[in-house]
């Protein structure tokens, strides 16, 4: 049994995404607690935010409450994430998608990512799986195609939004008509990180009010640019 030798787990970036890893994650963390096992975890979301809107979230709320009274919450950050205090001024949309912006894209990973190791990470979302292909440390870098070229839906983004606290998202093509369902998911990608305030990095191949300049959704695509640019800000950042 694994409580048989444990006497000390801990677990970084613990994350809940779906009803059934809570459900076994309620579990493992109960015969922990009844082993005396000594757990120790961190995570970007305090307690009452994991696995948040949810399917079933009430069967998860027991667990929530176990946590609360059988371990020592501290909060070690607010709001902000101070780590990215040192974006304030700094650029953080590259265009056009030549080498001097995968030397920007690749300078801001190295910035968050020296004292880790990037790892892919699986998120379970209404029993599908969607990859972020590296993460580490709460920010998370995959490609557009990673994330709009394959079936996601709002429910996906969200799971995303989530897990991490920063996407790096490189190689933003121009978008019309060619490859409209790619836009329609970027924007609902791009809505789901502004809700949930997530800083975005990203690297495209034009200006964002320049990115989708004709056919259907075009029109509509200009609150998409706006909030490009909102986000880039150092007010919205911060």
């Amino acid at each position: 049994a694994l409580t048989a030798s444990l006497r000390l787990l801990a677990i970084d970036e613990m994350q809940i995404t779906d009803i059934t890893d809570a459900m076994i994650v309620g579990r493992l963390f109960e015969k922990l607690f009844e082993a005396g096992v000594v757990i120790v975890t961190t995570s970007n979301r305090p307690p009452e935010e994991l696995h948040k809107d949810g399917l079933n979230r009430q069967l998860f709320v027991p667990f929530i409450e176990m946590i609360r009274a059988e371990l020592v919450v501290h909060e070690l950050a607010s709001p902000v994430d101070y780590r990215q205090n040192r974006l304030t001024g700094a650029q953080t949309y590259f265009t056009p998608l030549d080498a001097e912006a995968r030397a920007g894209i690749e300078a801001i990973w190295k910035g968050f990512t020296d004292h880790g190791s990037p790892r892919a990470v699986l998120l379970t979302v209404k029993g599908r799986q969607v990859e972020l292909p590296a993460v580490c440390s709460g920010v998370a870098r995959a490609s557009f195609y990673d994330l709009c070229a394959k079936p996601l839906g709002p429910g996906d983004y969200l799971a995303i939004a989530g897990a991490v606290r920063m996407l790096i998202l490189e190689n933003i093509p121009t978008l019309g008509r060619g490859n409209f369902n790619e836009a329609k998911r970027f924007v609902t990608l791009i809505d789901t990180l502004y809700e949930a305030h997530v800083r975005l990095v990203a690297s495209a191949a034009a200006e964002p009010e320049y990115l989708y300049l004709e056919g259907e959704g075009s029109f509509e695509f200009e609150r998409t640019a706006s909030r490009l640019r909102e986000m880039q800000s150092a007010q919205w950042a911060g």
